[in-house]
């Protein structure tokens, strides 16, 4: 080999050093270039069409696509092998009675009397009738001996091979006259029995359901997406609606799909199918073999946890296909609404005990049913009280105002962190745990919160004195505004979920909504929000019987997926006890960590407050001043009087700035003509709105501008008259 040559195939190879000595530079690797745009072979571009082609080709059956839905196949197929003796033998009995029926109507000439009957000539022919009547029984007579006599005959010659082949081809011909058609579980009995559930069988009675319900037209069907299958204890299925009919009017009419399908609401639930796999007519059910909320309910998962990382979502309950559901706090706010003894003060206790089992976690805790449901989160909480005194009103201003300049600290701080300690505006996990930085997840809880909000002691703020549920509904605004990012968590629970208990700008900046059952709608979209009801989310609708059970709206993603609106949750069960072990826990665990602090450290000192510039931050002072003297206020007339204490906080500047008719003459049960005469006697004429439906469609409603009812207000304590529309 010349020296100058190098060994390419080889594992090495040499070259010439400059003082002529050869040197070794390493192995040396053949290669073969590759051009990535020449085209694939031809095999592997049909086997990718075929693929692709069998994966969405409509003429290609599901369970030939997807291997849960093979199975669930093959499940229903061994199921109805067992079963085909027994329908086999049913089809048979049926096949029976519908000849019998049909014979029985040729013998006595039912065709021929009933024809005669409306001629009004059955005088006439009666003896017509009766002649052919004997020579049908003859007939009848006549076929029976000669099938006797052949069923002998063939009996001697050939033996019973014969006769048992024809029995069967009897029995075939039987079963096919008795089969079940499409749209009847079976023959129409002559007395209707009770209705049942069989939709699972037949998918034909889950479209009459539909018709029936008058989500579909008569002459419209339902398109199978994915066919029924077991999902827990109960069945599920996916539709496709009607070109133009909405998913969203299925699940308004939830109750009456309910009652066609004879099973009772709780059992259904229908969702919209949203996101990629899903459009505006895709609708998704499950119905549950019984009611899902009967049995016992389970005790909350975390018992059985050391500890807790607040970030996680929080075990709340369990929807009706008994999944788990959990609860997002951080970043978000949560408000709980009831009547009384329906679990409330439950629900806001298992939201709490994921942050209290997290050692990080730093607790405002006020109880203003001055019970001791909360007594046990005192040795853990670093402000603690209990009580409904008005100073307990006043330590809660004070919380809040601390809270408040908390917040614009921690903004400031975050402002002077570098981006990789804090990528963003936003309090991080590390920050969080970070005892230098001190910005531990703060959650203050609050339970009956409408007692402080109803609260008219008076506060100065900035030289004006205001009521102080006012100036509290403000600061908790503000916080539920501004403090999600900066780790501040609010959990507000009431037992009168109104208009006027919390304050609509308060509403809006919750992220989180629970109702338990409360009394009418109305609360229900106080606490869930406007409208709800008419998507088919109304809490009064649900059962006394059923404790703990309530519509979830959460802000964020649950096992019911992300684009859920709102879904029925039935919260775990945290007696007293296991709350008291649950405290325990979180003390131990703070001690441990060393993060202790405040009231349950025993330094429950009074916070360093500064009123004048939290309420120029929250802008309190273009806000409340507005709150007249006792000797200035005028007793408003009615139907005014009753409008404004209808509308509450949403009269307000900024609040809603139109309202229907049909909804004040609803609210305030009110004959329409008598009312839209008295309102123009106060200078509020009616007006036409577009106003967004229920369907997302805007239409033209006629209603009030709540700018000419704070008008007519305004005019009516001055002592003005009303403007002549002349």
């Amino acid at each position: 080999m010349n020296a100058d040559d190098k060994t390419v195939n080889g594992t090495s190879a040499l070259a010439h050093k400059d003082s002529g000595e050869l040197e070794h530079i390493g192995p040396v690797l053949d290669a073969e270039l590759i051009d990535d745009t020449l085209p694939q072979p031809r095999g592997r571009t049909v086997r990718r069409r075929l693929v692709r082609w069998w994966l969405h080709s409509p003429l290609v059956p599901l369970w030939l696509k997807s291997k849960p839905q093979a199975v669930q196949a093959l499940k229903d197929a061994v199921v109805a092998v067992l079963k085909s003796p027994w329908r086999y033998l049913r089809a048979v009995v049926r096949g029976l009675v519908a000849g019998a029926r049909w014979w029985r109507t040729w013998v006595t000439v039912r065709d021929y009397r009933t024809a005669a009957e409306e001629s009004d000539k059955l005088a006439d022919k009666f003896t017509d009738i009766r002649e052919l009547t004997l020579f049908r029984w003859k007939v009848t007579g006549a076929v029976l001996v000669v099938a006797a006599v052949a069923v002998a005959i063939v009996h001697l010659v050939y033996g019973s091979d014969p006769l048992w082949i024809a029995g069967a081809a009897a029995s075939v011909t039987l079963a096919i006259l008795g089969r079940r058609k499409d749209g009847t579980p079976g023959r129409k009995p002559a007395l209707a029995g009770p209705r049942s559930l069989t939709w699972t069988m037949d998918p034909q009675v889950l479209v009459d359901a539909f018709r029936d319900a008058k989500l579909i037209g008569k002459d419209e069907s339902l398109r199978l997406v994915e066919r029924a299958h077991r999902i827990g204890d109960g069945w599920a299925i996916t539709v496709d609606l009607p070109a133009t009919r909405k998913a969203a009017d299925v699940v308004k009419n939830r109750e009456a799909l309910a009652s066609a399908l004879a099973v009772d609401e709780v059992q259904l639930i229908v969702e919209r199918v949203r996101g990629n796999g899903g459009h505006a007519g895709r609708v998704s059910m499950w119905v549950a073999d019984e009611d899902p909320y009967a049995s016992p309910p389970l005790r909350t998962p975390l018992l059985g946890v050391t500890r807790w990382d607040a970030w996680r979502a929080v075990p709340f309950g369990r929807d009706a296909r008994d999944r788990r559901i959990d609860l997002p706090l951080v970043w978000t706010s949560l408000l709980i609404g009831a009547i009384p003894r329906q679990g409330k003060t439950f629900a806001a206790r298992l939201a709490a005990a994921g942050l209290i089992l997290d050692a990080w976690v730093r607790l405002y805790v006020a109880d203003f049913k001055g019970g001791k449901d909360w007594d046990a989160a005192g040795q853990l909480a670093h402000r603690f009280m209990s009580g409904d005194e008005p100073e307990h009103v006043l330590s809660l201003v004070d919380w809040l105002v601390e809270l408040v300049a908390e917040v614009q600290g921690r903004y400031r701080r975050m402002r002077d962190l570098d981006d990789l300690t804090c990528p963003e505006s936003k309090v991080t996990p590390d920050m969080s745990r970070d005892n230098a930085l001190n910005m531990p997840i703060t959650a203050i809880i609050i339970d009956e919160v409408q007692l402080p909000l109803e609260d008219r002691t008076p506060v100065v703020v900035q030289g004006k004195k205001v009521p102080a549920g006012e100036y509290i509904g403000e600061l908790l605004t503000w916080l539920a505004k501004k403090g999600p990012a900066a780790g501040i968590v609010l959990v507000l629970a009431t037992q009168r979920p109104d208009s006027k208990t919390i304050p609509s700008g308060l509403r809006a900046v919750l992220g989180s909504r629970f109702a338990l059952r409360v009394m009418d709608w109305r609360d229900s979209n106080i606490v869930l929000g406007e409208q709800m009801n008419t998507r088919g989310y109304d809490s009064s609708r649900l059962l006394p019987s059923h404790k703990g059970v309530g519509i979830l709206r959460p802000d964020g993603d649950t096992a019911a997926g992300a684009d859920v609106l709102a879904m029925t949750v039935r919260t775990y069960y945290m007696p007293n006890e296991d709350w008291q072990a649950i405290c325990q826990q979180g003390r131990a665990l703070r001690e441990a960590a060393g993060t202790l602090s405040g009231h349950a450290a025993g330094h429950d000192t009074t916070p360093t407050l500064d009123h004048a510039a939290v309420a120029r931050a929250i802008g309190t002072g273009a806000t409340t001043g507005r709150t007249p003297a006792p000797a200035d206020v005028v007793e408003l007339p009615e139907p005014l009087a009753s409008v404004v204490a209808y509308l509450g906080d949403d009269l307000d500047d900024g609040g809603r700035a139109f309202v229907p008719t049909s909804e004040l003459v609803d609210a305030l049960d009110v004959e329409p003509t008598a009312f839209g005469r008295a309102m123009g006697d106060y200078g509020c004429r009616p007006s036409r709105e577009r106003v967004p439906g229920i369907d997302g469609e805007t239409k033209r409603v006629r209603g009030y501008l709540t700018a000419d009812v704070r008008a007519a207000i305004e005019r009516v304590t001055a002592g003005e008259a009303a403007p002549d529309d002349g």
